[in-house]
């Protein structure tokens, strides 16, 4: 039960920041905004690994910092994806490999959940398909720049770049031994935070925060620590093949987010995805 609710606790907590992070992208740009709140992550993650303690390994640290490598190239491909494609098709694809893949790694590993623990896995990919699907408008939405998203190639190889790299970072993640602390949770906002502040540089891109970005920055933080510590956790406590599926259900609560909070219609089948994902979290609960 508990590791559940941990992996749930981090569905929630993911939704959340992204939700946040959409709404702070409107004002600034994508990469600036998580320019900000990535530093104070790892400052949030430092000081309750410090609390917490535990052992610290070079390996522990490696599979660390690897998923978090994992988790800022895939924001940085999955935000680049949206600016090319339609976001209708780029983000349910993502959704489902982010989903898919820990499930069978998990299971290819030897890991043997029961068969209603199982079904609500199955039904939980299908959930965050669901829910990530998103209306288009007509005859094909434009970018920011004018011109037409479409599904080039290149946005096809982005998109699918971005769903292995978010299933690679849950996978990491769940790789960490048993018995070292939150440090591999540290080493992974470190990973992730250098990722995107080269590709800042990179592209040139100005990251000076105002007052009301560091703000924002700051509650995005406190979401993704939360997040990642509880996602972490379950992984120490239970089968990667179910806490990751349940993980993966983030998108739901942004969706819900956007319509409670954010004015945005809910289409059927996006509350399809609701009610499935509600069933699929009840069926891993009751393995």
């Amino acid at each position: 039960m508990m590791p559940i609710g941990l992996a749930t606790t981090s569905a929630l907590a993911y939704g959340l920041s992204d939700y946040l992070g959409g709404l702070a992208s409107r004002r600034s740009r994508a990469l600036r905004v998580i320019c900000v709140a990535y530093p104070i992550s790892i400052v949030l993650v430092g000081i309750v690994a410090v609390v917490a303690g535990g052992h610290v390994s070079v390996v522990g640290l490696a599979w660390g910092l690897a998923s978090g490598i994992a988790g800022g190239f895939a924001v940085w491909t999955f935000y680049a994806a949206l600016t090319l494609g339609p976001m209708s098709v780029i983000s349910p694809v993502t959704a489902v490999i982010a989903a898919a893949l820990p499930l069978g790694v998990g299971l290819a590993l030897g890991e043997r959940p029961g068969a209603g623990a199982l079904t609500g896995a199955l039904l939980a990919v299908v959930a965050t398909v669901l829910v990530s699907l998103e209306g288009e408008a007509e005859p094909a939405p434009r970018g920011a720049d004018g011109h037409r998203l479409r599904l080039t190639g290149r946005v096809w190889a982005l998109t699918l770049a971005a769903g292995v790299t978010f299933a690679l970072f849950f996978i990491l993640l769940g790789m960490v031994p048993d018995g070292e602390g939150l440090w591999p949770v540290a080493a992974s906002r470190v990973g992730a935070t250098l990722l995107m502040v080269a590709v800042a540089v990179r592209l040139r891109e100005r990251v000076g925060p105002t007052w009301r970005l560091l703000a924002v920055g700051a509650a995005i933080a406190v979401c993704d620590a939360v997040a990642n510590i509880a996602f972490y956790a379950a992984t120490q406590m239970a089968m990667l093949s179910l806490v990751a599926v349940v993980a993966a259900l983030y998108p739901a609560v942004t969706v819900l987010l956007a319509f409670v909070h954010g004015g945005e219609r809910l289409r059927g089948v996006q509350l399809l995805g609701l009610v499935v994902g509600a069933a699929a979290v009840v069926l891993i609960t009751l393995r």
